[in-house]
C-alpha cells in the first residue's frame, strides 16, 4: 500500500483527494438527521411504556372495594403485577430522562459503552419481569372466573383485568424498545459508536 507522500511514476507526489466539503457536510447532515428520528422514537416507545405501566399500576393498586370484597393484595399474582408494572414505570421515567438528555444534549448519561449495554440488559430484564407478572396475573384472572368470584365482585374482576391487560401493552413498548437497543448494541459491536452511520 503506498503512503500518501510516496512520489508516482512521473516524479510528481502523489496526495490523496480531498472530499469536496459539501458531500461531507451534506452527510454529516444526514446523518445526525437520522440519529436524531431514531433518538425521538425511542423515546416515543419509552414514553408509551411508561403510560402503560404507570397505568397498569395504578388500576391495580386502586382495586380495592370495600371491605367485603377481595383486595388486589390478598392475591400473590396481584402484587406481583402491581410491583413489576411500577417498577417498569419508574424505570422507564429514568429511560425518558436519559433520552431527552441524549437528544438535548448529544451525549448520553454514562459512558457511550455503559449506556448501550445498560439500556439494551435492563429492558430485557424488565421486559422479560413485565410478561411474567402479566401472565400470573392472566393465569389468577381466569381462575377466579372460574371460581365465580366475578360474579359477585364483578367491579374487582373488571379493574384487575384492565390492568393485567394495559401491563401486557406495556411490556409490547418495551419490547420494542429492548429491539431498538438491541440494534444499537451491534451497531456498537461493528461501528465501535450507538450510532449505525
Amino acid at each position: 500500500m503506498r503512503s500518501a507522500q510516496e512520489p508516482n511514476r512521473n516524479g510528481g507526489l502523489m496526495t490523496p483527494s480531498p472530499r469536496p466539503r459539501n458531500q461531507s457536510q451534506f452527510q454529516s447532515t444526514v446523518s445526525v438527521q437520522k440519529n436524531r428520528r431514531f433518538n425521538i422514537l425511542i423515546l416515543v416507545v419509552r414514553f408509551a411504556t411508561f403510560c402503560f405501566s404507570l397505568a397498569s399500576a395504578i388500576f391495580m393498586f386502586t382495586n380495592s372495594r370495600g371491605s367485603g370484597s377481595p383486595q388486589w393484595y390478598h392475591f400473590d399474582a396481584f402484587r406481583f403485577v402491581a410491583i413489576a408494572a411500577a417498577i417498569v414505570a419508574l424505570y422507564s421515567l429514568f429511560e425518558i430522562g436519559a433520552s431527552v438528555w441524549e437528544i438535548s444534549r448529544g451525549a448520553t448519561v454514562f459512558p457511550e459503552v455503559v449506556q448501550v449495554w445498560f439500556d439494551f440488559s435492563h429492558d430485557q430484564v424488565f421486559a422479560y419481569m413485565l410478561l411474567s407478572a402479566d401472565s400470573a396475573g392472566t393465569a389468577l384472572a381466569r381462575t377466579l372466573r372460574e371460581i365465580d368470584t366475578c360474579t359477585a365482585n364483578n367491579a374487582f374482576c373488571v379493574q384487575s383485568d384492565i390492568s393485567v391487560a394495559l401491563g401486557f401493552a406495556g411490556f409490547m413498548f418495551l419490547g420494542f424498545s429492548s429491539l431498538l437497543s438491541g440494534f444499537r448494541v451491534v451497531c456498537f459491536i461493528l461501528n465501535g459508536s450507538r450510532f449505525h452511520m
